[in-house]
């Protein structure tokens, strides 16, 4: 049973305020203004997102990782758009390196606050598992954004990601996995090749969801709760009545990865603490809505 008093109970007690935010136009309907505006907070005059959006990442500069979670603010408020949407795309286009991924973060200005993944980030590589997210996050605006779906930085990052999906190799790293995973479910419509690449990422989950983030690393999940169950998306009915058998094969095989993925959400709570089970409630909030079971 889904103890969604439980759920608002623990927002109240924890949440910062674009959480509860995010949290009320999920559950009950709110309005968007008010989620817009506690986003607002969090902005950058250079059109990207810092001062702790991400909540291990609590440096002023734009980043990455905040820009995911802009994003899935943008995603929330659907179908009303906003016009900071396709600012954020132009910061992300500056920010981007030649080959058209992002780095996994710029450098900080402050460690204060900061977990050393992001603070120790090497600014001149490509990183696939941040460019994944924040792409797959980036298309599911821009299914009821044409300002995003029609931004040049979303058609270059899709296709730094396809190319570095397609030249991973046979040990990918687990959240790299687990990302580049949603990546393309968000784009299995529009791009033929999503289908196959699912199909062999999929090959790359063990039966427990879980795996090893990196070889000095202990286990742990692989992954956030990934997207519904769309109309759409890889798994939904109406797709596979539209596929070939070899596609709808390809598709069962990414969504029973996927699902494996998500049975160690618990554990990654339980490890992270509040801070991080924050916006992991309301992303969770968001299936079941999206879902109908809610």
């Amino acid at each position: 049973m889904i103890d969604l008093d439980a759920a608002q109970g623990f927002m109240a007690t924890h949440a910062r305020l674009l959480d509860r935010r995010r949290f009320d136009v999920l559950l009950h309907g709110a309005g968007h203004d008010c989620a817009r505006a506690a986003l607002g907070a969090y902005r950058n005059p250079d059109g990207g997102y810092g001062w702790g959006l991400e909540p291990d990442l609590r440096d002023t500069t734009s980043q990455p990782g905040a820009a995911l979670h802009a994003f899935g603010v943008f995603e929330d408020i659907a179908p009303s758009t906003s016009p900071r949407s396709a600012e954020l795309c132009d910061w992300l286009a500056s920010a981007a390196l030649p080959d058209g991924g992002l780095p996994f973060a710029p450098p900080v200005r402050r460690r204060a606050g900061c977990a050393p993944f992001w603070a120790n980030a090497d600014p001149t590589v490509s990183s696939l598992q941040i460019t994944a997210v924040v792409t797959a996050v980036a298309h599911r605006v821009a299914a009821h954004d044409p300002r995003v779906a029609e931004h040049p930085w979303l058609a270059r990052s899709t296709a730094f990601c396809l190319a570095a999906i397609e030249a991973l190799g046979d040990a990918p790293h687990a959240l790299e996995l687990a990302f580049a995973l949603q990546f393309l479910d968000a784009v299995h419509d529009t791009r033929p090749e999503a289908g196959d690449l699912i199909a062999r990422l999929g090959r790359h989950i063990p039966p427990t969801g879980s795996s090893t983030a990196g070889a000095a690393s202990r286990t742990r999940c692989c992954a956030r709760p990934t997207s519904p169950r769309r109309p759409t998306a890889p798994c939904g009915s109406c797709s596979r009545r539209r596929r070939s058998p070899r596609a709808r094969a390809a598709s069962s095989r990414g969504a029973a990865a996927r699902r494996r993925l998500d049975r160690g959400l618990r554990e990654l709570l339980a490890r992270r603490g509040p801070r991080m089970a924050r916006p992991m409630t309301v992303h969770a909030v968001w299936i079941l809505r999206r879902d109908g079971i809610v």
